[in-house]
């Protein structure tokens, strides 16, 4: 019987095309279990032993950690009622954040974390005051907070502010808060406003440094706990653009 060339061409083609599609729905396989793998993986939920635990240099690494997974899309699994029941007995976070009012950065998204993982303070600016100040040392002085974490964030509303020196209503006292941000920042001499972004990102990074400094000053509870190694003070910045966190 005689073989047809075009039917042995044919069945090779059909072969190197099955062996192709073969490996392409394995290799899709493999990467639908990481995936799968990664999204099946379980937040903790703090308790008295895993505050406990926790070191300064832990807490700090547990936010670069929780921001990384939400840069990347691949936050924990949660379950949030079951959080509300753990919790609605005591709670034992881990961190402290001082961050903006503004609503592109809301804490427990950006770092990844749950209910009962972290105290968030917020005001427009992320400055303390003795009100935010009596709220940390609660935090970590009689709650057992690891880690103070000064927040800012690029683009701020309140930063441009204070730069422009806007005046409205009890919104002009918030801004003196951050004054002295802009007046510590040199070499804008041709524009100080909120014009340029440049002068607007360095009275931000300014600003975070003054609020980690005053902490220190205005809290004595707090710097001797810091002293003593029992908690950690950090600042950072959060970048609006990317949802990526700049520790300083």
């Amino acid at each position: 019987m005689k073989t047809n060339t075009l039917d042995i061409d044919r069945r090779k083609f059909m072969k190197k095309a099955g062996g192709s599609l073969l490996a392409a729905t394995v290799g899709s396989s493999l990467a639908l279990s990481t995936l799968k793998a990664h999204a099946a993986q379980s937040a903790v939920d703090q308790n008295k032993q895993t505050q406990d635990a926790t070191t300064p240099q832990k807490a700090l690494q547990m936010l670069k950690g929780g921001n990384a997974r939400f840069v990347q899309g691949e936050m924990l699994k949660r379950n949030l009622m079951q959080q509300v029941k753990a919790t609605g007995g005591g709670q034992f976070p881990f961190a402290a954040i001082v961050g903006c009012f503004d609503s592109r950065v809301p804490n427990e998204l950006i770092f990844d974390q749950g209910i009962g993982d972290i105290f968030s303070a917020r005001i427009a600016g992320n400055f303390v005051n003795d009100d935010i100040l009596g709220s940390l040392e609660f935090a970590c002085a009689a709650a057992g907070a690891k880690l103070i974490l000064v927040l800012g964030h690029t683009e701020c509303g309140a930063v441009k502010g204070a730069c422009d020196d806007v005046i409205l209503g009890n919104l002009t006292q918030t801004l003196a808060n951050i004054k002295p941000a802009v007046a510590a920042v040199s070499g804008y001499e041709s524009d100080r406003s909120s014009k340029n972004a440049k002068f607007v990102q360095a009275v931000a990074d300014k600003n975070v440094g003054l609020t980690v400094e005053r902490i220190r000053k205005r809290s004595p509870i707090l710097q001797g706990m810091v002293d003593k190694g029992q908690i950690g003070l950090a600042g950072a910045m959060y970048d609006v653009h990317n949802g990526k966190v700049t520790f300083m």
